[in-house]
């Protein structure tokens, strides 16, 4: 029998069937997952905007007012395409009766192999939804002060007429950043910069998710950089809040703060809960198998209204993990270099070469064809960007060791 697509019929059997398993519904075992576009567009924007929005005037500045802006806008261009390639993956096989793809290791697994596999105490991602929408919320309030802050900047000082050159109106260049003699930037410093059948209704709901976050997280960074760019020139600083730039008002500055410390919490979350999945995984299969320990749970009564069940191992054991990277953090504190290599180092493997990967070999795209050379194209040249900015990121971090010690207290 050929391949075709599922009809109506075959696909209600397949839900019926999901039913009765006593499964909730997926047919795979598996707890329901009652996400909506609104809320997988929260966890999104919060993984993606984070802290570093502070920093785009920074980067606005390093390109100038032409190549800033349209770097921007390209790449999230490009974070859509990689992402839409990416929820075609959510099954494996068949696109309605396929199994599901949980997590991103679960699409790298079925897709390309193994040997390509690669309060912290809440278990699933997906009964986190509370947790990033409150996150979002903070990084949204945080991006808006900073844009306000820059505004006014520029409003303020054409008020009083201070001289618009040097210090007023919407500063910057044209190319940005003078490289060279004299200019206090060198150039590594600045390069830190076939048909298929029709999408379930699930694929519909992510593409809706990535669309709707996308453009919102790019919107964000265009107006937090350009803004930024625009009040402080190519003097921008490398976080508005806590650098050069804004220190008047403080409580409108203390709250931006308060909002950057209760939405990493939440990305905290949200982005060590594949870390986590993984080594509670590795602990129950391959280092103490059938150990009772690992799935002992204790109910924790919080006064007389709410109990909270608790696994002792997790609380022990990611607790710990907090701490240790809480510890290592404290010793890093170049914000603008760290920011940019961690950005740098993990854009091109998650974000570009594993969903151009997964989908050709989920859709079998023909070695050599129009789309397998340009999806090629697309990862080859991201992966030239990674490595440059990489560079540039280490490059800025050596500069800032020369005159820092972290591990000096007094210094």
């Amino acid at each position: 029998m050929s391949h075709a697509e599922p009809s109506a019929v075959e696909r209600g059997e397949h839900m019926v069937m999901s039913k009765v398993a006593g499964d909730g519904g997926e047919g795979d075992g598996q707890p329901r997952r009652t996400g909506t576009m609104w809320t997988a567009s929260a966890h999104i924007i919060t993984a993606v905007i984070g802290s570093g929005v502070l920093s785009l005037a920074w980067g606005v500045a390093q390109l100038g007012w032409v190549a800033g802006p349209a770097v921007m806008v390209l790449f999230g261009a490009v974070i859509y395409c990689c992402s839409v390639l990416l929820v075609e993956c959510y099954r494996s096989g068949d696109p309605f009766t396929g199994q599901r793809n949980r997590t991103y290791m679960d699409a790298v697994r079925a897709s390309l192999g193994g040997t390509k596999v690669m309060f912290s105490q809440i278990p699933n991602l997906h009964k986190m939804w509370w947790l990033s929408t409150l996150a979002s919320a903070m990084s949204l309030s945080y991006s808006a002060i900073g844009i306000a802050l820059g505004v006014a900047q520029i409003v303020v000082l054409n008020m009083f007429e201070i001289e618009f050159a040097a210090n007023g109106g919407v500063r910057g260049t044209i190319t940005g950043v003078f490289v060279g003699a004299g200019a206090g930037v060198t150039s590594m410093q600045k390069d830190t910069v076939k048909p298929v059948a029709p999408p379930s209704t699930e694929t519909k709901v992510m593409r809706k998710a990535v669309a709707v976050s996308v453009a919102t997280t790019t919107v964000v960074y265009l107006m937090c950089g350009c803004v930024g760019y625009a009040a402080f020139g190519n003097d921008s600083p490398d976080n508005l809040l806590t650098g050069f730039g804004f220190f008047e008002p403080f409580w409108l500055l203390d709250l931006a703060n308060a909002g950057v410390v209760v939405h990493l919490v939440g990305t905290y979350q949200v982005v060590a809960q594949p870390v986590f999945a993984f080594l509670d995984g590795r602990a129950a299969v391959g280092a103490w198998p059938g150990s009772a320990a690992l799935g002992k749970r204790r109910v924790v009564r919080v006064g007389s209204f709410a109990a909270i069940e608790v696994s002792p191992f997790r609380l022990a054991w990611r607790t710990a993990f907090v701490c240790v990277t809480t510890a290592a953090s404290t010793l890093l504190p170049f914000f603008g270099s760290m920011v940019g290599l961690i950005g740098a180092a993990s854009f091109w493997p998650l974000t570009v070469y594993f969903p151009v990967e997964m989908y050709i070999a989920q859709r079998r795209v023909a070695r050599w064809s129009a789309q397998w050379l340009s999806l090629q194209a697309l990862s080859a040249g991201c992966l030239v960007v990674s490595i440059a900015a990489s560079a540039g990121s280490i490059a800025g971090i050596v500069e800032a060791f020369k005159a820092h010690n972290p591990f000096c207290w007094t210094c």
